[in-house]
């Protein structure tokens, strides 16, 4: 994949922002100033931003497979750089979903009353080498126990990322590295330009950092303590959930269609990931997939808000059952 390519996975912050809000505005046909109304079609509006990520597969089976419009919805899907760019939006209800909402970010503005979420349904969970820690070929970082006080490039600072990775250094008992906010897109020629000494990376961006630059996989980011530890899901607001119960439920049962679809067939993944990311077929085939969660469940969630709560990401416990869907 080419650099061009790569950074046109995703657009800077700003223009994201711009281009969001000016599509929002074009959607048109709301009932209540909001994402969500009746479509000329008789159905129901849902407005989703989304990432150019494995973790959104499910919204794009659902899409192409029907799914949606079998429940009687007309999903229309805005892409995103970054799930925390479409936050203010959810919150002013200009986007009712988004899908592949890192949790992490999305619990920590519900804790500071930014934000009162609703968990739609499970995404994905963590499986292996669906993110990994890349170092540049010649690096000196041999090893995990060389990585603490290096330069390390996350998507988002205090986030499921650093989360995860710090996971696994406390496990072995190693201190941390310094993280550095760099895009997704922006990671590849951030580490050859030696801005970073490592990035922490998760897929398609994965394997197009590896192709481009020659990178070398330093660790397994969904290894030990967070194997299969919930990472992302389909996310709305209260209002949102109250205000359009049926189309909320109409959603999650198509995700969650999609989901299991996706759980059990990967070459379908496989085969959708090309239509909505700027990875070919055949990159597409080898990439690592997150675990596609079949069910939304208390439990699994409930690992991630424990460990946030022993990082210091969220100040008191929190029972995420209270926050999921009715």
């Amino acid at each position: 994949m080419t650099s061009c390519h790569l950074r046109g996975i995703g657009y800077r912050t700003a223009a994201v922002t711009a281009l969001l809000a000016l599509s929002l505005t074009a959607c048109g046909g709301d009932t209540d100033g909001g994402g969500s109304g009746a479509s000329s079609g008789g159905r129901e509006t849902v407005t989703v931003a989304a990432l150019p990520l494995a973790d959104g597969a499910a919204l794009y089976l659902a899409r192409d497979r029907g799914l949606f419009a079998k429940e009687g919805l007309d999903v229309r899907i805005q892409p995103v750089q970054q799930s925390i760019q479409a936050l203010p939006a959810l919150a002013r209800g200009q986007v009712d979903v988004i899908a592949g909402a890192n949790y992490v970010t999305f619990l920590q503005a519900d804790e500071k009353g930014t934000l009162d979420l609703r968990i739609v349904s499970e995404g994905v969970r963590i499986a292996p080498h669906m993110m990994d820690v890349l170092v540049p070929k010649d690096s000196p970082v041999k090893t995990l126990a060389d990585l603490p006080g290096k330069k390390v490039a996350v998507n988002i600072l205090n986030n499921v990322q650093s989360l995860t990775l710090d996971a696994i250094l406390d496990q072995r008992g190693l201190g941390h590295p310094v993280y550095r906010q760099i895009a997704f897109p922006q990671m590849g020629p951030a580490l050859q330009r030696h801005q970073v000494d490592a990035v922490h990376a998760a897929e398609p961006f994965d394997s197009a950092i590896r192709s481009q630059t020659g990178a070398r996989v330093l660790a397994d980011g969904g290894s030990g303590p967070v194997t299969s530890l919930p990472i992302s899901g389909f996310v709305t607001t209260r209002q949102y959930a109250e205000k359009h119960p049926q189309a909320a439920a109409a959603f999650r049962r198509a995700v969650e269609a999609a989901s299991r679809l996706a759980a059990r067939d990967p070459a379908a993944v496989r085969a959708e990931l090309p239509k909505y990311t700027k990875v070919t077929a055949e990159q597409a085939g080898s990439i690592g997939l997150p675990a596609y969660a079949t069910t939304t469940d208390p439990a699994q969630l409930r690992r991630l808000t424990r460990l946030m709560t022993r990082h210091g990401l969220l100040t008191k416990p929190l029972d995420p059952a209270t926050l999921l869907l009715k």
